[in-house]
């Protein structure tokens, strides 16, 4: 059996080729929407004789996937094979070739035949769609994060970063070392990772040398605001690791010898409350209530970086939507279920952003020295929930015809449904759209295919 998928790129083939080569080109490539995890690697993948072990998950089990790569051509082809995994076999041939100077012709060839026999036969229509679905994303991303790369021009980075192994901060790691800059991972243990630094949470201390030669620092750490119902014990967590460790952090850049030249610290469109329909943006007055006061003081709390001369861009994260985590994920499972619908009266607004352009609004504030201060990260076309859950529906396929009343959510999820399930604020991203970013999915419907594999005609 034998499936293939090519895609044009605007980009030399040498590029192309490289981006593949590179450390993050693996997590940037997996679908969110298939469970996988990269156990270890031998070698340089994918150099002839290097291996990739893998885990799958297929259904309910996690499977695994140990592949090797064969062939290996710089610039113009590579191959894996599968050893042990799901398939019979499986080989895919990663071609290159070059249309002219500046535009790629990339083709994916997979070569497999599926187990038990004749009986297994019977799943070929099925596996044809879910490879279609594979690779519709993989090229997509490809040509995302190259061009993105390239029209920014931004030099290669020495990048220091916080927050790095969460559902933000993994995908952005993979992608800017994808563009050739160096992250340098600070994370919560002790660690042997080449490159990654161990710091301490509890007292938010940082060893020297985790800053030595940081062009940038991202600080995206905080304890998980919607992990469980907010006790006064959670919320006094996510104000200190949020504002104290922010704050301890830009004490640390101010006191090193050659301070970073540029501070991109998290927040949240949660600064603007529960506003209705009134269209906001970074112009416009804090809210009222728990998260506006957090994040409020959470941007306050890098003034001392900000007065040290360095640049400092506070991102108000929208909604971001990736099946891997975050809102997205918790309400699939009903909604695949066909028991999806509203929440409350289904007006309150989703101010949302596709991970895509998350990663691509970093580079962009990396780059753009004119961004400083609060920076709206939201795609430019909110919706209310009940035109979410419309959408959603449409993508998957489902009904939508279960509401969920508010007295239910807030016996569920106490003060937080109120604060974060059944209020919402209409947000514009102005600071990004005055300095020229371009969206990749400026409405609902095309972000959600990308994210979940699925068109209208799956």
């Amino acid at each position: 059996m034998e499936y293939r998928k090519s895609v044009t790129i605007q980009a030399p083939r040498d590029e192309v080729f490289a981006w593949h080569t590179r450390k993050g080109a693996f997590e940037r490539l997996a679908p969110p929407w298939q469970p996988t995890t990269l156990i270890g690697t031998t070698g340089q993948p994918p150099a002839a004789g290097s291996t990739v072990e893998l885990q799958v998950k297929v259904g309910p089990l996690w499977r695994p996937w140990n592949a090797i790569h064969e062939t290996y051509i710089p610039g113009k082809r590579f191959t894996d094979r599968q050893v042990t995994g799901p398939f019979a076999s499986w080989l895919h041939t990663h071609q290159f070739g070059a249309i002219d100077q500046q535009t790629t012709r990339l083709e994916d060839l997979v070569s497999y035949e599926l187990p038990l026999g004749p009986l297994g036969a019977l799943g070929k229509g099925y596996v044809q769609t879910q490879l279609e679905r594979l690779f519709r994303y993989r090229h997509r991303v490809t040509t995302h994060d190259i061009t993105r790369h390239q029209s920014t021009k931004l030099a290669p980075l020495q990048i220091a970063m916080t927050g790095s192994s969460g559902l933000v901060g993994s995908a952005l790691t993979a992608f800017l070392r994808t563009g050739t800059h160096r992250v340098r991972q600070l994370v919560r243990q002790p660690t042997t990772e080449p490159d990654a630094i161990g710091w301490t949470p509890d007292t938010q201390t940082w060893p020297a040398k985790a800053f030595d030669g940081a062009q940038a620092v991202i600080h995206l750490a905080g304890e998980n605001i919607a992990s469980s119902r907010w006790s006064s014990t959670h919320k006094q967590q996510i104000r200190n690791s949020r504002i104290d460790g922010t704050r301890r952090l830009c004490e640390t850049l101010v006191a090193l010898p050659a301070p970073p030249e540029t501070l991109i610290t998290a927040s949240a469109i949660g600064f603007y409350g529960d506003r209705g329909s009134v269209l906001l943006d970074e112009t416009s007055d804090r809210g009222e209530g728990f998260l506006p006061e957090v994040c409020h003081d959470w941007e306050q709390a890098t003034e001392p970086a900000r007065k040290a001369g360095i640049r400092v861009v506070n991102l108000r994260l929208g909604i971001v939507l990736t099946p891997a985590g975050g809102a997205l994920q918790q309400i699939l499972i009903p909604f695949k279920l066909g028991m999806g619908g509203v929440l409350g009266s289904g007006k309150q607004f989703m101010s949302w952003v596709a991970l895509d352009d998350v990663l691509g609004g970093v580079l962009h504030a990396l780059a753009d020295t004119r961004l400083e201060g609060p920076v709206n990260l939201v795609a430019p076309h909110p919706v209310t929930n009940r035109e979410f859950t419309k959408v959603l529906g449409h993508v998957l396929g489902r009904p939508t015809l279960l509401p969920t009343p508010g007295p239910a959510m807030r016996l569920l999820f106490g003060e937080m449904a109120d604060a974060m399930l059944l209020s919402g604020s209409r947000v514009h991203p102005t600071q990004l759209e005055t300095s020229n970013f371009e969206f990749e999915f400026e409405t609902l419907g095309p972000a959600l295919e990308h994210v979940l594999g699925r068109t209208r005609t799956d």
